[in-house]
């Protein structure tokens, strides 16, 4: 097996499961570093033990290195792959036959912990049509949200990309799009600037502060930002929290009503937030955003 591959798909799997971003990131620069060796010289350097000497290389990635250039499937992915798989439940199947692609998506640009053309490749592997590229905002400064220059910047990264695949023949119709996961700031407003949003593929506008504003307050944010007409996208709306690290939020109070009846006026879809800990919005308000003629975008936010 490509030993780099192997690196590669640990990262995802770890991600997957929601692993410390640190291990993540130690099996991407442990890929990243022998990517730039010939593999000959990775065999000889992991049969002789060379390898373990080189910085970014610690026990766990040196074993799964050896394992790979012997031909074998290293045993910690195997073991990884057994327990990401989990049954889909009644139905599911169906759905899951169904998605086409997804609209929100973070690199370590910002907050997520996966480079982008390892997030395109990975996107391309589950068939997925498209993935857009949805770094946060630059008011949303502890997720490194994206200044105007560095979005600007992304773009370039992106139509490199799409152009690569191009010239590489590849037939799948994959596209990797550009958007930006933007705050409704409270006065509504979006955080970037319309000639920048002008520019992007998708906008998805999320709330992620003051979550805790009373009920006029959320709502009348909320409608200002769906009513922008470079919004495509409300990114969890209730903004809960019911697992993981950073322990559980109760959603925020808003009139769902109100707020659905807009989107559906507008075009923006409502997203269903797959990400476990989020899981927005809970099934009640889904079933109110379908009554009143929503669309959905169902989400990763990876």
């Amino acid at each position: 097996m490509d030993a780099v591959a192997a690196l590669n798909e640990i990262a995802f799997w770890l991600e997957r499961g929601r692993a410390a971003t640190f291990k993540v990131q130690a099996f991407r620069k442990a890929a990243g570093i022998i990517a730039g060796l010939d593999p000959s010289e990775v065999a000889a350097r992991a049969r002789d033990g060379r390898l373990k000497s080189m910085k970014g290389i610690g026990d766990r990635t040196y074993q799964v290195i050896r394992q790979a250039v012997d031909g074998e499937v290293p045993e910690y992915l195997e073991d990884l792959r057994q327990r990401g798989v989990a049954p889909l439940a009644d139905g599911g199947a169906e759905l899951h036959a169904a998605l086409r692609g997804d609209l929100h998506s973070h690199s370590d640009w910002s907050d997520g912990g996966s480079p982008i053309q390892l997030m395109a490749d990975a996107a391309r592997l589950l068939g997925r049509e498209y993935l857009a590229l949805t770094d946060h905002s630059p008011n949303l400064t502890i997720a490194n949200g994206l200044s105007v220059e560095r979005l600007t910047e992304q773009l370039d990264v992106v139509a490199t990309i799409n152009t690569a695949s191009a010239v590489d023949g590849k037939k799948d119709g994959f596209r990797l799009l550009a958007g930006i996961e933007v705050d409704i700031l409270e006065s509504g407003e979006l955080d970037q600037s319309p000639d920048m949003l002008d520019r992007l593929d998708i906008v998805v506008a999320s709330v992620h502060s003051k979550l805790r504003s009373d009920r006029a307050t959320m709502t009348k944010r909320m409608l200002q930002g769906i009513r922008n007409p470079q919004t495509n996208v409300l990114g969890h709306c209730t903004g809960r929290l019911v697992e993981g690290s950073r322990g559980t939020r109760p959603q925020s109070d808003f009139d769902a009503r109100e707020v659905f009846a807009a989107c559906a006026d507008h075009n923006v879809a409502v997203e269903i937030n797959a990400r476990p800990e989020r899981q927005d919005p809970p099934d009640d308000l889904i079933q109110l955003a379908l009554d009143a003629g929503c669309l959905f975008s169902i989400d990763s936010d990876a």
